[in-house]
């Protein structure tokens, strides 16, 4: 499969993975690697910001699809394909921009800021 199919291919497994997430049937660790890529998918900010060289993009090249990787693994396959059925066309207009989608990266680098000013707090000491 090359870069352009997969890159279209994901826009497919986002929705099927959403749709896997208010599923009841889906197993639950999996509604929980759901949740994680969903909001990573959907969230305004990026875990490591585009700014940063290489490493900006990777996180968009390689995290994301691991994620994917990894949830569509954990659903059940007829299931996974139902929800590929359903998903297709689900968000043609481009994905939903909704602000709270960045709550979860918001709180992973406030945490990570909180940990060095501490660190470097008890190092003046």
């Amino acid at each position: 499969m090359d870069l352009k199919s997969r890159a279209k291919q994901l826009k497919t497994d986002v929705p099927a993975v959403f749709l896997a997430l208010k599923d009841k049937e889906t197993p639950v660790i999996a509604k929980i690697l759901a949740a994680v890529t969903v909001a990573y998918a959907l969230s305004p900010i990026d875990l490591i910001p585009d700014f940063v060289p290489v490493l900006g993009y990777l996180d968009d090249v390689l995290l994301l699809p691991a994620l994917i990787a990894l949830t569509i693994r954990l659903i059940p396959k007829e299931k996974l394909e139902m929800y590929s059925e359903q998903a297709k066309d689900m968000w043609r207009d481009g994905k939903p921009k909704k602000w709270y989608y960045a709550i979860p990266i918001v709180l992973i680098w406030a945490t990570v800021i909180l940990l060095l000013i501490s660190i470097f707090w008890k190092e003046r000491l």
